[in-house]
């Protein structure tokens, strides 16, 4: 059962920040000064799936760190936009390009710079310890912290409301 206030039924995309939504707000970093971003499996595990299932799902940070790339596009998502710096238009150029409406997006962000594109779209989500700011404009907050669940959460969410989670040989494998 879902705990947000919108028709999941309709949702055809996810659009992710990396920090402090798929990672921790806090972040080691090697002696080069490099950030060592830590994610969540179980993310991962519903990234993919949602894939398998045809859902967009799409990456914009401002981070420029290449492994972020990696991870994420072995997990089947083609979308991955490191350096962005202002967020919006890339949103907007993605959606056009895919040809999805913002009613049908779930963007999830946890910081001033997510607010943009958050008021863009039909379902703006953010984790627990997200900024106020983006908890203000949010219609729904996840109870889970930034990199402990947010994307597994709201994915989970969606595809049970559309009938796609666990329910063909996708669900059981990588």
């Amino acid at each position: 059962m879902s705990r947000t206030d919108y028709d999941l039924t309709r949702i055809k995309a996810f659009v992710f920040d990396v920090d402090g939504v798929l990672s921790p707000s806090t972040v080691p970093m090697d002696a080069d000064g490099v950030p060592r971003r830590m994610v969540n499996i179980k993310d991962g595990y519903a990234m993919q799936l949602a894939v398998k299932h045809g859902y967009l799902l799409a990456i914009i940070t401002g981070a420029d760190t290449p492994s972020i790339a990696t991870r994420y596009q072995a997990l089947g998502i083609t979308e991955v936009h490191l350096k962005a710096s202002v967020k919006l238009p890339l949103l907007r150029d993605l959606l056009s390009r895919h040809n999805i409406s913002p009613d049908q997006v779930v963007y999830v962000g946890d910081d001033i710079p997510d607010i943009p594109c958050m008021k863009e779209v039909g379902l703006p989500v953010a984790p627990a310890d997200a900024a106020v700011e983006v908890k203000e404009i949010a219609r729904y907050i996840s109870p889970h912290d930034g990199g402990h669940g947010v994307a597994r959460d709201i994915i989970r969410q969606v595809m049970i409301a559309q009938g796609d989670w666990l329910d063909d040989h996708h669900a059981f494998g990588w």
